[in-house]
């Protein structure tokens, strides 16, 4: 039975993935972590568990009573997770800003401190326009400044996707007034934009750069000597010395972003930037490498 099969609950999907996230990348699991974390008695944090077991993941899970909780079993296997370091970290992250929301809530999981960052100020009649028009497909008036044009202008914008690239928002759309698809970041909207009546002609299905699958190869910065190379491999998973990440062109400079790399500059250290793309010349982007540096700034 595939995953996508199971009629389950959004209340125990994410009871069940909170389940499988803390006994992968903790090794114990008790009915505390579920009551702690979702506010519910003993008795059905047991009963969760149990169902877990019988039906989603039976032999996934063992109870040690050394531990008085449960462990991995040697043939675990993610079911409701995609067993990666990432889900726990999420998991950290949400208790941190449930800790620090609400003082006296308990939390079942372990010290930890996540490193945040400012994010970007998206106000939410901003957000809500967005996302209206974007599940009906309608046309938005929208007043946006940009580190290139800091003044306000005015342009027509027909969105298709909203996309977070860790502590930014941005809209893919397409612009009328430069007659292309380019991205736009919420916080740099002047005001909520104007929903309008007009239906979008320029879909998601007409935007070249984002239908376009692309595969970056990452390697380590090749001015490090071999033995810093291996170690840089080994951080990110590399077989061979590579990485090859597969996402849309018009996501890779986010992408590349976030891997401290750019497209035509690298930092005069090679143990700050560590990390280069091997295959500039193979992405399909010619004249539009520009367009797609700025969209990393956030200059559109």
């Amino acid at each position: 039975m595939k995953k996508t099969d199971w009629p389950i609950r959004w209340d125990l999907l994410l009871r069940y993935r909170l389940i499988e996230t803390i006994a992968l990348w903790e090794g114990r699991l008790t009915t505390n972590h579920i009551c702690h974390s979702f506010g519910i008695g003993r008795q059905q944090a047991s009963k969760d568990i149990n169902t877990y077991l019988r039906e989603l993941a039976p032999g996934n899970l063992q109870y040690d009573r050394h531990l008085k909780g449960y462990v991995p079993a040697p043939e675990f296997r993610p079911v409701v997770t995609r067993g990666d370091v990432g889900e726990y970290l999420d998991l950290l992250a949400r208790q941190q800003n449930l800790s620090h929301t609400f003082e006296s809530l308990e939390l079942g999981l372990p010290g930890s401190h996540v490193v945040t960052t400012p994010n970007r100020v998206v106000l939410p009649d901003t957000m809500r326009a967005v996302v209206s028009a974007i599940r009906q497909g309608r046309q938005l008036r929208a007043s946006y400044t940009s580190l290139s044009r800091p003044e306000p202008a005015e342009t027509i914008l027909e969105p298709h996707t909203l996309v977070c690239t860790g502590n930014n928002w941005h809209l893919r759309a397409w612009c009328d007034s430069n007659r292309e698809y380019r991205d736009f970041a919420l916080s740099r909207f002047r005001s909520a934009p104007e929903a309008l009546r007009q239906r979008a002609k320029h879909t998601r299905d007409q935007d070249e750069d984002w239908n376009r699958e692309v595969t970056l190869v990452i390697t380590p910065d090749h001015r490090l000597t071999e033995a810093q190379q291996r170690i840089i491999a080994r951080d990110y998973g590399m077989d061979d010395g590579r990485l090859e990440i597969h996402t849309r062109a018009a996501l890779t400079p986010y992408v590349l972003s976030r891997l401290g790399i750019t497209f035509d500059n690298e930092h005069p250290d090679p143990l700050v930037q560590q990390l280069e793309l091997a295959n500039p010349d193979q992405l399909g982007f010619g004249s539009r490498r520009e367009r797609a540096l700025k969209a990393v700034a956030g200059l559109s």
